[in-house]
C-alpha cells in the first residue's frame, strides 16, 4: 500500500520554501523524535512474549507500553502549534496501529477457547507498523540533506535500539512538562531524546549519572523557552546536546565527554578531558579542570539572538579561576578546526539517522574511539 509522505513533501523552492543546510525546523526535529519513540515502543512490545509471567512482570510490562502509547499520543497534541494538519494525521494513524499490534499481543496470550469465532476485519483505514516505518523512510527523504542508507528499514523509523551493555533500558522518560523541573538521572548505554512537551514552562533541568549515553535536550528549548539553569553531575562517555539555558549552567565531575550548550553563565568544576561547544554571553569559568577545549555552539543549536549578532558569544574566553599565573593556563585550550565535529556531522549524523547506533554517534563526536 503506497502511504502519503508528510507535508514537508509538498514545500518546493517555487513556494519560496528555502531551508538552509544547518536550519532544521522544529517541525523536522519532531518527526526524528517520534520515529524514534514508536521504534522502542514497538521493540518493548516484541520483548512481551518472553516476559515472566510471575510476579506480574508481563502484566507491568503492558501497562508500561500503554503509557509510553498514551505519552507519546499526547506529544503529538502538544506539538500540534508546530505541526501540519496534514503530519498529525500520520502521527494519529502511525499511534492507532501501535494500539492494534498492542491489542493483537495481548490477544496472543489470552488462553485458547475451545471455540470460536473468526475475528471482523481489521479496519481498512488503520495503518499497519509496516505502513508507519515506509511513511518514515519517505519523510525522512524531504528532510533537507538528511541522509539514508540500505539498512534504514531495519526498523520502524529505520532507527537502531539503545545499546544495552547488559541492562535493561526500557526506562521511565524524564520528568517534565507540569513538573517544576526536567530530571535525567542513572543511565547506561541508552539515547534519551527529550520531548517538545517539556516546553510547555522555563524549568530548570539536572543531568546525573549518566555513562556511554547519547541525550538530546535541545528540541522544548529551540522554540524560545529556555530552561530556567542547568545542572550536570557524575556523567561519564556521553555526548549531552543541552539546548538553551536562560541562566547559569553548572558542570561538576564530567570526564570523557561532549556537552553543547547555550547559556548566560558557564561554571565548570572538576572536569576532565571534555569537548565543550558553547555560546555564552558572559566569560565562561573553569575550576579544577584539566583537559577542557572549547568551540563555538554548532549553526543548529545556536540561538537566534546569537545569530543575529544581538548577544556576545564569548565561548573562547574562558578563565581558570585555579590558575593565578600570567600565562596562558593549561587546563583548557580551544579545539582546532582540523579536530571539530563538522556542521554537516550536527546536522545528518548526530540527530541519530538510520542505521546510526549509540556507539556511531558517540564515535562521531570522539567520545569513543573508531
Amino acid at each position: 500500500m503506497s502511504s502519503p509522505a508528510p507535508s514537508n513533501a509538498h514545500q518546493t523552492e517555487s513556494e519560496g520554501y528555502v531551508q538552509s543546510k544547518t536550519e532544521i525546523s522544529l517541525k523536522d526535529r519532531f518527526f526524528r523524535y517520534f520515529q524514534h519513540e514508536i521504534t522502542a515502543l514497538q521493540e518493548q512490545m516484541d520483548r512481551l512474549g518472553h516476559t515472566a509471567l510471575i510476579g506480574g512482570e508481563r502484566a507491568d510490562a503492558i501497562d508500561h507500553c500503554l503509557a509510553g502509547i498514551a505519552r507519546l499520543s499526547s506529544e503529538v497534541k502538544d506539538a500540534s502549534a508546530s505541526i501540519p494538519p496534514y503530519d498529525q494525521r500520520i502521527y494519529a494513524d502511525a499511534i492507532k496501529a501501535l494500539q492494534d499490534k498492542l491489542a493483537e499481543v495481548r490477544a496472543s496470550f489470552a488462553p485458547r477457547s475451545k471455540f470460536s469465532f473468526k475475528t471482523a476485519r481489521k479496519n481498512p483505514s488503520a495503518l499497519s507498523l509496516s505502513e508507519a516505518a515506509e511513511i518514515a523512510a519517505q519523510g525522512r527523504r524531504h528532510i533537507p540533506d538528511y541522509r539514508s542508507n540500505d539498512n534504514s528499514m531495519q526498523s520502524p523509523g529505520g532507527l537502531t535500539k539503545p545499546e544495552t551493555n547488559g541492562l535493561n533500558n526500557s526506562a521511565m522518560p524524564p520528568s517534565s512538562a507540569g513538573d517544576s523541573s526536567v530530571s535525567l538521572s542513572s543511565h547506561t548505554g541508552v539515547h534519551i531524546v527529550l520531548p517538545i512537551s517539556a516546553s510547555h514552562a522555563t524549568v530548570p533541568a539536572s543531568v546525573t549519572s549518566l555513562h556511554h549515553c547519547v541525550v538530546d535536550m535541545s528540541i522544548p528549548t529551540a522554540d524560545g523557552r529556555p530552561f530556567a539553569g542547568l545542572v550536570i553531575n557524575g556523567v561519564t562517555e556521553s555526548l549531552l546536546l543541552c539546548g538553551q539555558v536562560n541562566g547559569a549552567a553548572h558542570i561538576t565531575g564530567v570526564k570523557n565527554s561532549v556537552i553543547v550548550v547555550a547559556c548566560h553563565q558557564f561554571r565548570m568544576h572538576d572536569c576532565t578531558d571534555v569537548d565543550v561547544y558553547l555560546c555564552c554571553s558572559s566569560k565562561p569559568i573553569i575550576e579544577d579542570c584539566s583537559g577542557i577545549r572549547f568551540g563555538k555552539i554548532p549553526e543548529i543549536y545556536a540561538p537566534e539572538h546569537v545569530k543575529t549578532g544581538k548577544q556576545p558569544n564569548l565561548w573562547d574566553q574562558a578563565q581558570d579561576f585555579k590558575w593565578i599565573k600570567a600565562e596562558q593556563s593549561p587546563n583548557w585550550k580551544l579545539i582546532d578546526d582540523s579536530e571539530r565535529v563538522s556542521d554537516d556531522m550536527w546536522v545528518n549524523i548526530l540527530p541519530g539517522g538510520p542505521g546510526m547506533s549509540l556507539d556511531a554517534i558517540l564515535k562521531a563526536v570522539k567520545v569513543v574511539g573508531a
